[in-house]
């Protein structure tokens, strides 16, 4: 089978060159029996490059089994895979065959391996190295011919490292690696994915397909999508279903495209705009200093009263009040980029300007305190008592 067919037959979309070498590799390697362990952010689409090495083996007329091992509790994980005996266990009323058995002469697709606890761990690895498995509550072992793929969206050497998983184990699933790409590294292919689910929800709807304008697409395009392709899907399904009109403009996309501005870069061309910016980061800073300055001039005002029985010369105690003084002064001024001194006037306090950033942050994030609390640098706790505090 051909890239472009395997592309077709397993319906998926892009020109992605780091897409085309993964589904390429996956042609490579299916007329063997080697493992392969696929990584990819979830959403990728992991589970079809399985799907692509078992129909293009010599065991695509036999058995294909998909288990997600961290769907299925660790209690009954052994059952499930290897199969158990009549009574090895509370509620095992008769012999149950596991998708070790059950896929034998096929292959068996393992998503979220690094879930598999270590007893499973040990188990799997026993298969892999002589093609043996022994049922939960027997004694007799048995063999079974499975080709075994696995994938994971984990680091799977700090997974080794923190002990959660067996290297030699690593080592016998990762013969070939397969990387999919994230969707925020496959810009290009975005829209095509877009306009394929607007097609399919449509289509399925009986409803005219939603298109998007010019700047619309951009903005797509920039957006990170954490959840990669499943998240594009379920956005195109939402924006189908609560849009009337049937041609997208940004404005409305933005609506729908959560934390989309803490998940594009935040470009100035204004030079007032990235000024008032900087001034607010500095606001912030201050913050910090004056709680500083205040504790500090609280030490010093106490040393000084004390000076006489601590044996500290009185002189010179006045002397670090004073230049305290004179950094609680300083710390009212801003100096702006272009070397300019603006002073907080007194009517403008550190706490009218604190306000007016939380405000701010509030309404960036449409009042989600945890990504408001965030963007401020300050915990959610802080966060809700200061709402209290300023009345907001």
């Amino acid at each position: 089978m051909e890239l472009k067919q395997a592309k077709q037959r397993f319906g998926i979309i892009g020109n992605d060159n780091q897409l085309e070498r993964a589904i390429q590799v996956a042609l490579q390697v299916a007329q063997t029996d080697i493992s392969v362990l696929i990584y990819g952010e979830s959403g990728t689409g992991k589970e079809s490059i399985p799907q692509i090495i078992h129909h293009n083996s010599r065991r695509k007329h036999n058995n294909f089994i998909a288990v997600n091992c961290g769907a299925i509790p660790e209690g009954t994980i052994d059952s499930e895979l290897f199969g158990h005996e009549k009574g090895s266990f509370t509620g095992a009323n008769e012999v149950r065959k596991g998708y070790f058995e059950s896929a034998n002469n096929g292959t068996i697709f393992l998503d979220e391996i690094a879930e598999l606890p270590l007893a499973s761990q040990a188990r799997l690895l026993r298969v892999l190295e002589n093609g043996e498995f022994i049922k939960v509550g027997s004694s007799k072992t048995q063999k079974t011919d499975v080709r075994i793929i696995a994938a994971t969206n984990v680091n799977m050497q700090e997974h080794i490292k923190k002990g959660k998983f067996r290297e030699d184990l690593y080592y016998r699933l990762n013969t070939i690696s397969i990387q999919l790409p994230p969707l925020r590294k496959r810009q290009e292919d975005i829209h095509l994915l877009f306009r394929k689910f607007a097609n399919d929800f449509a289509e399925k709807y009986n409803t005219p397909p939603i298109q998007l304008k010019e700047k619309a697409v951009e903005l797509l395009k920039k957006y990170r999508w954490p959840g990669n392709i499943r998240q594009l899907k379920n956005f195109v399904a939402q924006i189908s279903v609560m849009e009337k009109e049937r041609t997208i403009s940004s404005d409305s996309l933005e609506l729908y495209l959560p934390n989309s501005m803490s998940n594009t870069p935040m470009l100035y061309n204004d030079k007032e705009k990235a000024d008032l910016s900087e001034r607010e980061i500095l606001y912030k800073v201050l913050f910090d200093m004056k709680k500083d300055l205040t504790d500090l001039k609280k030490i010093t005002y106490n040393l000084i009263n004390k000076s006489n029985s601590s044996g500290v010369d009185p002189e010179e105690s006045k002397n670090i009040f004073k230049d305290v003084s004179n950094l609680e002064k300083e710390s009212k001024e801003i100096k702006e980029s272009d070397g300019n001194i603006i002073e907080i006037e007194e009517n403008l306090s550190l706490m009218q300007q604190e306000k007016k950033l939380i405000i701010k942050a509030l309404n960036k994030h449409k009042d989600r305190r945890k990504d408001a609390a965030s963007e401020l640098g300050i915990s959610e706790r802080t966060l809700y008592r200061k709402i209290k505090e300023f009345e907001i």
